[in-house]
């Protein structure tokens, strides 16, 4: 039988019905089987996130970095998925754990304990903020010779620190409440200063020139505005509460009224995190609101709702689930790909890292209520940057902005070493070592009282 004779035949063949339907068999089966192997594989992450949580709790490995290297693996070193084979779900993933992350930690602060933790906050907040800013902004200026307003942006976007990844560390630490409060509180609010600078700065390259006005307005509204939003939200949810848990399948009605709640401050142009964050807070501090709010008690004649021990339990449960998935997105997410920015990320953040024990001494010495040196050594080695960062970072490049591939590339970096150091330092100073010694040192209220006479002279 000659070529072409073996070719028309196999063509006839091809074409026929019976043919056809054992193909479309063949792919139907190899899709199902590779549908299974994906949800073997999330079973799989998922029990290796608890292990990874029991091994914290024993060994004090970090469950944080263990779940980057998974991503880290199966991303940018064997390359079996991307970023972009996640397409626009990942962007949507990453701000549904950042909303629910804050909300459920709300829902575990107190009054006191925030009035007490406000103002530490706010000055660690903008110090670290401003300083952070100037500093990767002079470097970037003089080391890799960007424009001003280039490197002020770069400095914006890694001023903060990462909700998704404070949050969860805090929990496992043994730091005390008001300690904690001031470090959720402040990767929160950071999160507010990157968004609002880094976007002016960016508006500022490309129109020419930079509005103050506008900026301080952006922050205000920001934050005052959102904070109220969310705490009435709250107010108006825990009387609604009682009627909804009435409805079949309802546990999830309050993160979905978090959602909406979110949704809305950031279509008015102000911060749904903080919105969520409030909410929470609000939920968790309804009933001191009755019972010291003559106004509410003139509006409502009942009694708020407030959260149950079996709600409070999901969402823990689904925090648990969204950091899993983060972590490894976040891991996926690095790019390797150039040396460069790799080296520039690395000495950034071990200047950033540097940079956060003067900056925690600044800030919280010789406070009205003295937090434990144990404290301050924890919140000076917990500076991890995270989603604001990444999603900030993809901007300059979609706008055209001359180094934006540059900027995107060194600040993954920063997110995977930053993350890497606190992963790695929090477990080393919980410990009684020579380096946990030296940074008790730093701390102590001997070196403190020296640090405030020279602020004094």
């Amino acid at each position: 039988m000659s070529p072409d004779t073996l070719t028309r035949v196999i063509d006839t063949l091809a074409g026929t019905p019976a043919v056809q339907d054992a193909v479309q068999q063949t792919s139907n089966s190899g899709g199902a089987s590779n549908t299974g192997l994906v949800i073997a594989i999330i079973g799989l992450l998922i029990f290796a996130a608890h292990l990874f949580t029991e091994i914290f709790s024993r060994k004090r490995i970090p469950d944080v970095l263990l779940l980057m290297v998974i991503g880290l693996v199966i991303g940018p070193l064997f390359g079996w998925i991307t970023p972009e084979d996640l397409g626009p779900v990942a962007s949507v993933f990453t701000t549904i754990t950042l909303v629910i992350i804050l909300f459920e930690s709300g829902t575990e602060l107190n009054f006191n304990t925030l009035l007490n933790s406000i103002g530490g906050t706010m000055k660690l907040t903008t110090i670290n903020f401003f300083v952070t800013m100037a500093i990767v902004a002079a470097l970037g200026f003089f080391v890799k010779e960007l424009d001003v307003l280039t490197s002020l942006m770069l400095g914006a976007i890694l001023g903060g620190t990462s909700s998704a990844v404070v949050i969860p560390m805090v929990a496992q630490l043994k730091i005390s409440q008001k300690g904690g409060t001031i470090l959720i509180l402040e990767s929160a609010f950071s999160d507010v200063l990157c968004i609002v600078f880094a976007w002016a700065f960016m508006q500022a390259i490309q129109s020419g020139s930079l509005n103050v006005g506008q900026v301080l307005g952006s922050i205000i509204s920001s934050f005052i505005l959102a904070s109220i939003i969310g705490l009435i939200a709250a107010i108006l949810w825990s009387y609604v509460l009682n009627r909804v848990r009435h409805v079949k399948n309802s546990i999830l009605t309050t993160p979905a009224f978090v959602f909406i709640v979110y949704g809305i401050n950031e279509w008015l142009g102000f911060s749904g995190a903080i919105a969520a964050l409030a909410f929470g807070i609000g939920m968790a501090n309804i009933d001191s609101m009755y019972n010291t709010g003559t106004l509410l008690k003139k509006l409502f004649k009942t009694e708020p709702a407030k959260l149950n021990d079996t709600e409070k339990q999901l969402f823990s449960e689904v925090v648990f689930l969204l950091k899993t998935f983060f972590f490894i997105y976040i891991g996926i997410s690095i790019r390797l790909e150039h040396f460069t920015p790799i080296l520039m990320g690395f000495i950034l953040t071990v200047v950033l890292f540097l940079l956060r024990i003067p900056i925690v001494r600044l800030s919280v010495h010789q406070s009205k209520d003295e937090l434990p040196v144990e404290d301050k050594m924890f919140m000076s080695g917990i500076v991890p940057k995270g989603l604001a960062a990444a999603v900030l970072a993809t901007i300059p490049l979609q706008r055209g902005i001359a180094g934006g591939e540059m900027i995107q590339n060194i600040v993954f970096a920063v997110i995977l070493f930053s993350i890497i150091f606190t992963s790695i330092l929090v477990p080393v100073l919980e410990k009684n070592n020579a380096f946990s010694r030296l940074y008790k040192k730093c701390f102590s209220p001997k070196t403190e009282k020296s640090i405030s006479e020279m602020l004094d002279e």
